[in-house]
């Protein structure tokens, strides 16, 4: 079914492609008319999978999330190839309205979906189907709720397109006008999306939808709403965590292909193929041929980019090394091409996760499936969530004991925390549970911590204002609404 999803969207991709100038303006009719191309439900159906390719970053690598979501915080460093050109842009906090891979990876992307669910949602009743009518406006509306959430997430309030035919120059809503439409469409659209396990495999479901409005309430820091919303994740009795986290994200065991992975609350679909998961063609070493933590992996006639994904040292030191299940997939060593032992410590910032691997790869296409929302994550915040409501308690701890316990870590007790040491304890196991799923950046920015630890990195450059990105300089120069004084502040 992976395969069927992607033949559809390269093919509908294509059309796109045509319209990629200004993602805020409308396509003018002539080059998508609702009287021909969506009058048919395969039509309907072409553009809602189209809107599902932008949603999911799959129009880019993979590996470009890491520029918007990680580069920034304290975990990922890089170094060589076209790549570190932005690491160094984004990881010194020197980024502008002018230059800022945000406005490539968040602002354009998000903006397509956002127009494709608005044109379905406009002519919805040209599906005949009632039971498929009433998915696909939920779909639509879900697509266009959650990218509303990374742009919000990424700007602040952002123009707030509600339909295909609003005016192509729009002010920045308010806080409340873009807040309460999140929150609203979300909710809308539970009720009508499938159950999860019964949805074609990489599609929107109820707990993708209360996943997301968990995350945006975490966001907006409703820690009551925020921790009864992850509570409704948990009643759909559907989600649960994968035995092992060292084989969670191999191809084998995504849910099409193993029943018993249902931690997968929505992903970004990968094929070995075509849209592959690039970040290994990163994290491997220049000649890497097998390392011996990891050997189920051999990099035979793969690509491996100039641009290297590694790890500050700073962060590798947070893990319990002998304990820690996910350390398993993170390694210092590996032989070459050449059989030559490379010891990766010789050199600073350089220890190296094959989190992603997949032996039938081609090139730089790895078959892993992107995580956009897991349970562990949902779990994690619940647990915040409680934390910030009552501190420390039984039932925040025990949710926390469950990744923990996953990962071959023992239980923690909520004797031994305070509210202040628990909310850092929390930051630094998401960071462990979740490097190289694009989470980094809005965990530092909830937890108040952004620009302290670039600081403490010796970015003398990091303010308070970069915990928003610049509204793009090319929306304000083609926009008549937005002016520079609707900028952000500080750019």
């Amino acid at each position: 079914m992976k395969r069927t999803y992607h033949i559809i969207t390269i093919f509908i991709l294509v059309l796109s492609l045509f319209s990629c100038e200004d993602y805020l303006k409308e396509t003018p009719p002539s080059e998508l008319s609702p009287e021909t191309f969506l009058a048919t439900q395969e039509g309907v159906e072409a553009l809602l999978n189209n809107a599902y390719v932008p949603f999911k970053f799959n129009q880019g690598f993979h590996a470009e999330v890491s520029e918007c979501y990680e580069y920034c915080g304290d975990i990922l460093f890089q170094t060589g190839g076209g790549m570190n050109k932005n690491f160094i842009l984004h990881s010194q906090f020197q980024w502008s309205a002018s230059e800022c891979v945000a406005t490539s990876a968040i602002w354009n992307p998000k903006y397509r979906v956002i127009r494709n669910a608005n044109i379905i949602i406009d002519n919805i009743e040209n599906i005949v189907d009632e039971d498929l009518r009433v998915q696909y406006l939920a779909e639509a509306r879900f697509l266009r709720a959650a990218s509303y959430y990374y742009l919000y997430e990424a700007y602040g309030p952002v123009p707030l397109r509600r339909t295909s035919v609003d005016d192509p120059e729009l002010p920045r809503a308010s806080e409340e006008e873009i807040q309460s439409f999140i929150v609203t469409e979300l909710n809308a659209s539970v009720d009508d999306l499938p159950f999860p396990g019964t949805e074609l495999y990489g599609k929107a479901t109820k707990g993708a939808a209360l996943g997301y409005l968990t995350r945006f309430y975490m966001l907006i820091k409703d820690w009551e709403n925020a921790a009864a919303t992850a509570k409704r994740v948990m009643d759909l009795n559907y989600y649960e965590l994968f035995g092992s986290y060292r084989d969670l994200f191999k191809v084998e065991n995504e849910p099409d292909k193993n029943s018993e992975n249902k931690e997968m609350i929505m992903v970004s679909p990968c094929t070995n193929v075509d849209f592959g998961n690039s970040i290994s063609a990163c994290a491997m070493p220049p000649g890497f041929h097998y390392t011996d933590k990891i050997p189920e992996f051999e990099a035979v006639g793969l690509a491996n980019w100039a641009s290297q994904f590694r790890f500050y040292d700073s962060f590798i030191e947070t893990f319990d090394k002998e304990k820690d299940g996910r350390f398993e997939l993170i390694f210092d060593q590996y032989v070459n091409q050449a059989g030559v032992t490379v010891d990766l410590t010789l050199n600073a910032n350089n220890l190296r996760s094959l989190k992603y691997f997949d032996n039938t790869a081609t090139a730089a296409q790895h078959g892993n499936d992107f995580p956009l929302l897991r349970y562990a994550d949902i779990l994690m915040l619940r647990a915040e969530a409680l934390n910030e409501l009552n501190g420390p308690t039984a039932t925040n701890v025990a949710l926390l004991n469950e990744v923990l316990n996953r990962a071959g870590l023992d239980d923690i007790d909520e004797n031994d925390f305070t509210k202040e040491t628990l909310r850092d304890f929390i930051l630094a196991e998401r960071g462990k549970e979740f490097y190289y799923e694009g989470l980094r950046r809005t965990d530092l920015i909830r937890h108040g911590k952004l620009i302290s630890k670039a600081i403490e990195r010796g970015v003398t450059a990091a303010k308070d204002y970069h915990i928003l990105y610049p509204i793009p300089q090319a929306e304000i120069d083609a926009n008549s609404n937005i002016s520079q004084e609707d900028q952000n502040t500080g750019y």
